[in-house]
């Protein structure tokens, strides 16, 4: 039986209820026990029936939940300043039309896809925002086939047919090597993100390619899962190495990370920058709090979420902006670059 073929009668039918329990359960009404829901969720997702779409904006629904999952320990969310201003930025438009956001940690893409299909077949949200995209995501099938509204923070190389906003972090990666090569470094390091992640294989290819080009003496990447502890480990491990086989430069793929490696540095009895410049990225207080403060490739990432939550909301209406770019990240030069001592 095809997807097209399928009614509310044939779920009722499967789950041993009525069309109207089905209609209580997928316009979460109360009346109905959770175990009878879950019946009633599990025959339509076996039957691949969703609500029609049409049918809802015709019935005057409207949007009052967005969702979000994250793919991030709670611990490391919390400390993480991205994702507060992001969701901080996602709110300030959620306020305006009086829109909450449904927040959800998960521990991998897998669980994601299951939890929007639940979102989206349970009508808890009117749409979502999907984040840190892998090559080959499962979620864009998914919401694709379920016809789930979604705005792919990503790039559209990683995110197929579905509309996307993202940043040119290719661009700002090499802008990053060639402002450090212009000071005189000829050795720098990456510590990076986790490698499964689109926007890591973007910047480690760009990072390799502007090193090729300047013809840097040493070039260096190291993955990480973003957290201060794994920042730490690889920039101890970097600067471990004899003075000539050790970078003289080091970028980082996020602030929590470049803080912890000025305290690596100070613990080795470095000075930043005088015996290594650190770059961080995604700007935020913690950049400029440090002494000394952090470099940093800067980025409007309160602006970044609501710019994302308002394309969301023109995807549901059909009058959005579509998928585009946001200004890439700018750098911002501080107390922790300079010249290498000769």
């Amino acid at each position: 039986m095809t997807t097209s073929r399928v009614t509310i009668k044939d779920v009722a039918a499967r789950a041993g209820v009525s069309k109207g329990a089905v209609s209580l359960a997928f316009n979460h009404k109360p009346g109905l026990s959770e175990a009878t829901r879950d019946r009633i969720f599990e025959a339509a997702r076996e039957l691949g029936w969703a609500p029609n779409l049409t049918a809802r904006n015709l019935a005057g629904s409207r949007v009052d939940v967005v969702g979000l999952a994250i793919c991030r320990p709670a611990r490391l969310l919390g400390l993480e300043p991205f994702y507060m201003e992001f969701v901080s930025g996602v709110e300030s438009v959620l306020i305006e039309r009086s829109c909450s956001l449904l927040l959800r940690l998960v521990r991998n893409v897998e669980d994601e896809v299951g939890l929007q299909e639940s979102w989206w077949r349970g009508r808890q949200v009117g749409g979502s925002i999907l984040v840190d995209f892998r090559v080959d995501d499962p979620r864009v099938a998914s919401v694709e086939r379920l016809g789930m509204p979604v705005v792919a923070v990503g790039h559209p190389s990683l995110t197929g047919g579905l509309t996307s906003v993202w940043t040119d972090d290719a661009t700002a990666v090499r802008e990053a090597v060639r402002y450090l090569a212009a000071l005189g470094h000829r050795r720098i390091a990456r510590v990076g993100g986790a490698a499964a992640l689109g926007h890591t294989a973007a910047r480690t290819a760009a990072f390799d390619e502007a090193a090729g080009v300047l013809e840097l003496a040493g070039a260096w990447q190291v993955t990480t899962d973003y957290s201060g502890e794994a920042g730490a480990r690889a920039t101890r491990s970097l600067l471990t190495a004899s003075a000539p086989d050790r970078p003289t430069a080091i970028v980082y793929d996020n602030d929590i990370m470049a803080v912890a490696g000025l305290s690596v540095a100070a613990e080795m009895g470095l000075s930043v920058p005088g015996d290594v410049s650190l770059l961080a990225w995604d700007d935020s207080q913690l950049c400029r709090l440090t002494r000394p403060t952090l470099s940093a490739m800067s980025h409007d990432v309160h602006g970044f979420g609501a710019d994302v939550a308002r394309t969301l909301f023109g995807v549901i209406m059909g009058d959005g902006p579509g998928s585009h770019p946001v200004p890439t990240p700018v750098l911002t030069p501080r107390g922790s670059t300079a010249p290498p001592r000769v």
